[in-house]
Parts: structure tokens; sequence; C-alpha cells
């Protein structure tokens, strides 16, 4: 892609044909706002129509296409197209260059751009429809605006700053209208004026107080239920005996409100449970006169309910919200600031400031139209070539999925990805039949994960805790560790060596293993020997004289080849006996036998061998091929399956394309490095090559002063 025409008509282009058909927002080596102003959904994603849309939107406004071919971080007046958009964005061009001192310009950069922006979002009307509490002059409005805003919620304006909007100031007067109007209904049809303290009382304890009058007629028709209707089991009490206990504790407030007995009446003071003291003072205060006893039997509820029972079914009907949750009477005192105790007009006030604040938008769109105009100018090209057709992967220039360079293992691979979720990026990366490594990138305190595609060289020392270091696009330095590695083969030529290394390395763990174990059982019998000579001289060895002598001779011999001759080794002690080991002639037989029945077996086959002739040279070949041919083959076939479209599909994008990474590829991703003109290898020890120059060179320039001839 390298005109305009191929950008104003990727409609045109059979999406069959795209690399990709969706990428994400985040995790790209691409500029976010950009991304952000492109997605028009504002999803995270952009799919292939907003990137069609986004090309068809600076092609009307646009008709010098060649700064953003060159990708110019500037924008011109002469570059903009002679329509209505055009000549609607240069005409905030000059304004906003005029409003930030920079009139004498003949183009438009970022920087003035925000500049601009910044003092938008600052001033009072910013076009977001929101209206910061604090700017409301009028005091009793702002009263009220903070009242909503403490009811409903507030929400940032473009400067930061807290604000009511529409949707707010509607929710908030018709809730309040809502619960006006109930308690106009109280106060006026239910009578109940002067009442609705009684009611609330009268409601806060009635269930607990119909419970104890239910239990006191059960243990008047059964006086031994009493015990049983009165508390709960002290039993139950012993699990809260040595916690902290509250009055409000769920165990406390079960308990019946007041000792339970036939015909007794409810107790209002000390007597009543401690849990629900302070709801039957409520009750005493607000339903009762002041000259009531201390008790209030059925007979007197019953009554009491039949007084407030019309106001009990109006608070039934109250009204629940966030604005009923701050009071009836918060409401009707606002209303009361307000003429007539209405709040129509300053809901109206509220919702003009709202207009007014909206009545600034085109404004602020014509700046912000500028701003995506500017950045699409700068960056279309680049996300089309790397969406449509990966032109700049393919051609070496660093696609936008490419988070930096990994070196590790004398290698540095130039495909890795940002990985968000390695645990789930892996199952879908892993079917992209490459090797890949997961590495735990740390720089000071950010951390971050990458998936790097190893593609050339060997694996024999990539592993999980294998340290390198990461280089991401800013030329930042990261300290990298494998965490994850997923094995395929990397090249024909490594898969070609690869059983011969397995046959050294199983070789190698079984060595390793007998001579563990035979170090096991040396050191075992070094511990036995030991424990004798430390024991030699206690009593308890006077039974092992006799048996020492012989054994004494037998050391004797084993140490100096001459029976009777003590030895220098000290295993020939008086008093330890050195276990011998005798020697069966049979097996010596058995043993020389299967040595020559093995060495004939090997004559032969070298024999018939060298009986082939010119035919060796096959035959030798075959030989290679069927210890390596099975392994090249599996590796021929997974390195032509192999693909960076799992990677990436594992990433969030929709890769529309195999994408395969060949062998030629795949090389130039991962480099190896290349032979340094003039190197010497230090094979021998204690050589050292001339300093200062090529191997066999003499250093030129002045020598050291202690460096004498001779």
């Amino acid at each position: 892609m390298s005109s305009a025409d191929d950008l104003l008509h990727l409609r045109d282009l059979d999406q069959k044909r795209w690399v990709a058909l969706a990428c994400p927002t985040r995790g790209l080596e691409f500029d976010e706002r950009t991304l952000d102003l492109i997605d028009l959904d504002r999803d995270g994603r952009i799919r292939a129509p907003e990137l069609i849309a986004a090309c068809e939107w600076a092609g009307a406004r646009l008709k010098d296409w060649q700064p953003l071919l060159r990708g110019e971080a500037r924008l011109s007046p002469d570059s903009l197209a002679d329509t209505d958009e055009g000549r609607a964005l240069a005409e905030e061009l000059q304004r906003t260059l005029a409003l930030t001192g920079h009139a004498g310009q003949s183009d438009i950069g970022l920087d003035e751009i925000r500049e601009r922006q910044s003092h938008l979002a600052a001033e009072r009307h910013n076009g977001d429809g929101i209206v910061p509490v604090a700017s409301i002059e009028d005091a009793a409005d702002r009263v009220l605006a903070q009242r909503i805003g403490e009811a409903m919620g507030t929400v940032a304006d473009a400067g930061g700053q807290p604000g009511i909007d529409e949707t707010r100031i509607k929710a908030f007067f018709e809730q309040a209208s809502a619960l006006l109007a109930w308690h106009r209904e109280g106060e006026a049809e239910a009578g109940c004026a002067g009442r609705r303290a009684a009611a609330m009382a009268v409601q806060a304890v009635h269930d607990k107080v119909e419970d104890f009058f239910a239990r006191c007629r059960l243990a008047s028709y059964d006086a031994s239920a009493a015990a049983t209707l009165n508390a709960t089991d002290p039993e139950q009490l012993k699990a809260h005996a040595t916690g902290l206990l509250s009055l409000e504790a769920g165990v406390l407030r079960q308990m019946p409100i007041a000792p339970v007995s036939p015909g007794a009446a409810l107790p209002l003071d000390d007597r009543a449970n401690p849990a629900w003291r302070g709801a039957l003072a409520a009750l005493r205060a607000q339903a009762l006169t002041s000259d009531f006893g201390d008790s209030l039997d059925e007979r007197d509820w019953l009554a009491l309910k039949d007084e407030v029972r019309a106001c009990r079914e109006w608070l039934r009907r109250q009204p629940s919200g966030p604005v009923a949750a701050i009071g009836v009477d918060v409401v009707a005192a606002l209303a009361a600031t307000q003429p007539g105790g209405q709040l129509d007009e300053v809901r109206a006030r509220l919702l003009k400031q709202v207009e007014d604040d909206r009545a600034a938008a085109p404004r602020h769109a014509a700046l912000n139209d500028l701003e995506k105009l500017l950045l699409l100018q700068r960056g279309l090209l680049r996300l089309a070539r790397n969406f449509v057709s990966f032109e700049d992967f393919y051609e070496g220039r660093g696609a936008v999925f490419q988070a930096g360079t990994l070196f590790v293992d004398g290698r540095a691979c130039e495909l890795t990805v940002d990985v968000a979720d390695p645990a789930r990026h892996a199952p879908v990366a892993g079917l992209a039949k490459a090797y890949l490594a997961y590495c735990e990138c740390v720089r000071l305190n950010q951390k971050r994960t990458i998936v790097a595609v190893v593609s050339a060289g060997d694996v024999d020392f990539l592993f999980v805790g294998r340290n390198g270091l990461f280089y991401d696009r800013d030329g930042h330095d990261w300290d990298a560790r494998i965490v994850k590695v997923i094995e395929n083969p990397i090249s024909v030529g490594q898969a070609f060596l690869s059983p011969y290394k397995k046959l050294v390395r199983l070789v190698e763990d079984q060595v390793a293993k007998r001579a563990a174990a035979s170090d096991s059982t040396q050191q075992g019998r070094m511990g036995q020997l030991a424990g004798r000579i430390a024991t030699a001289d206690q009593p308890g060895t006077a039974s092992a004289v006799a048996p020492a002598a012989t054994a004494g001779a037998v050391g004797a011999v084993g140490a100096t080849g001459t029976p009777g001759t003590p030895g220098t080794t000290g295993v020939g002690l008086p008093g330890l006996g050195v276990p011998g080991r005798r020697v069966d002639v049979g097996t010596v037989a058995a043993i020389g036998v299967a040595l020559g029945s093995i060495s004939t077996v090997i004559v032969g086959v070298f024999g018939r061998f060298v009986d082939l002739g010119w035919w060796i040279p096959l035959a030798v070949l075959g030989i290679v091929l069927s210890i390596s041919g099975p392994s090249m083959l599996i590796a021929w076939l997974k390195l032509r399956q192999r693909s960076l479209g799992p990677i990436l599909d594992a990433s969030g994008w929709a890769i529309n394309n195999r994408m395969k990474l060949s062998t030629k590829l795949g090389t130039a991703l991962t480099k190896r490095p290349r032979p340094v003109p003039h190197a010497v290898k230090l094979s021998a020890p204690g050589h050292r090559p001339l300093a200062g120059g090529p191997a066999g060179h003499p250093p030129s320039g002045p020598r050291p002063a202690g460096d004498a001839a001779g």
C-alpha cells in the first residue's frame, strides 16, 4: 500500500484477501490515542469496517495526501479539502493557532492542539454536557446540586471536576417529586400529621411484640411450655460467651423481647431484652402518653395498632431509591427554599445549564476532529500496512505487534509479542508449530510478559529459568527470564542431530546414575570401615581377635602381595575383619566366552561392511538416515506448518491468512552472531593473543614502559 487510492478504495478490496480482520487497541507498538479514535464502538478492538471508515473519513477532509503518505506530524491548511468538513477544520486550525499564541505559523501540531484542549476542558462550558457543582453561581442551586451529587453520584467532566448531568438531574427530581407526593398524601389523607413518628415506632417493634404476646398465649395454654418459649437455651449461648458481644448481635435480637409468662404484659423498662430497649423507649416516647405505665398489655397494644393502622399502611407505600435514602425531611426542606415549595423551577435552571454546556460541543468537536485528522495523517498508512498486508513485518521494518528484541543464549529473537495472560495464550499459540519461549520481563517496578519465537540455532541450553535481556521498541532494557517453553523443531539440521544428542544425554545420564550408585556404595563401605576402626579398642571387640588373624593375613596379602607381610594401607589392622571376595572360576570363563562371541560378531560385521566396496558410502548414508530420518521427517512436516497466525490469534487478533514462517524468514527473525574477523580462539591453556592487533601481528603504537624487549 503506497498511494492514496489504495486507502480510499480499501472498501473495494475483497476482505478474503486481508491478512487481518481485527486487532486489539492495546499491546501494540502504536499510538493508543489514534487507535481509540478509530475504535468507534469503544470495545477495545478495531475491525475492518472501522479501518475503512477511518480511511474514508480522512479522504473527505484531505486534498493533499502526500503528508499522510509520508506520515508527517504537522497539518497544513493547504492539505485540507475544499468541502464543508475541510473548511470547518481550516477555521478551527487558524482559531487554535491564534488562541495558543502561534498565529504566525503555517501549520499545526499536536502540542498546539493539546494546549487548546486543556484550556477548553478547564472552561465552564466545555461541551461534555456535565455541569461541575462548583461552577454553579446561585448558592441555593449549588446546594441542591450538591444534594443531587450525594444521592445520585457525580461524574467527572472533561476537566476532571465532579459534576452532574441530565440523566442524574432528571432521575433526582422524578424521585423527589414522588417522595414529596407520598409525604403530602400521608399528611392530608391518611391523617398522619404528627403521628408519623408514632407509626414508625410501632412499625419498628411490631413483629417482635406480636411474637411476645403469641408466646404468652401459648404459655397460658400450656404452662410447661413457658420455659421452652421463654428464651434461647443457655447451651446455645456458650459459643458466643467467649467472643465480643454487642446489643446489635443477631443472637441477642433473636431472643424474646421480654420474659414470657402466662398473661404477661410487655415491660417497657429495664426488664425487657437489652437489645430491644432502645426501640421500646422510642415506642413509649412517640406512641404512648407521658403518664403511661411501665408495661403494655395486649389490649393496649391492639388499640395502639388500630390507632396507627392507616399511617402504617402509608409508610409501607414509601418510595424507595437514593433520594428516599437521604430522608423526606431533607427533600421537603430543599423544596421549601424554592418559590411555592416546588422544585420545577430549579430543575429547569439546572437542565438549562446542561444545555448551555452542550452548546459548546460543536466547537470542541471541531478541535477533536482536528486532532483525529492529524493523528490519522501521522499513522493511518502504517496501521493499514500492518492490518491489510503486513508489509512492515515481511519487509523487516518492524510490525506493530513486535514488542522488541530478546537476547538469550547467543541469539537475538526479533519476533516477540506482548502477552497479557500466558495461561490463556499458550494453548492457542502452541498450534503455531514454532518453538516458543515465554519470558517474564522486569524493569524497575514494571513487569510485562512476552513470547519469543526461536527460529534459528539449537535449543540445548534454552530452559525454564534461563536469563536474558529484552529491549523494547523504545530502546529500554528489561531483565528477562524464561518461565515457559513450547518445544517444536527449529530446523531440519537440528532434527538431524537430535537422535545423537538424545543418545549422548541418555548415556551421560546412565553413567551419572551408575557413578552415583557406586559412589554411594563406596561411601557406605568406608563408613562401615570407619566405624570398625573407631570401635577397635572397645571390650566388645575381644571376641573378634581370633578371626582378626586370618583377616589380617588376607589384608596383608591384598596390600603387599606377600603372605604374612603387613600392608601399608591400614586395612589389615589387628582386630578388624575385612571381608574378602572369592572369584568364581566359572564366572571368569563365562565372561571370556561372552567377550569372544561379541568380538566374533564385530569382526564378522566389519568384514561384511568392507566387502561392500564402493557401496560403503551408501551403506553409511542408509545407517544415518535410518537413525535421523524419522526425526528429520517430523521436523520437515512441522516446519511446513509453522505459522504466525495462532500466536497473534491468541493475543486478540483475527488473522485471515496462514502467515507461514519459512526457514528463510525464521533465520531472519532469529539472528545468530557472525564470525569476528581475525578472531583468535583460546584453545590452549596459557595461550594469549598479542594485544592490540589481529593474531600474528604485533600491536601498533608505543609499547608500555614496563614492556622491555627481550
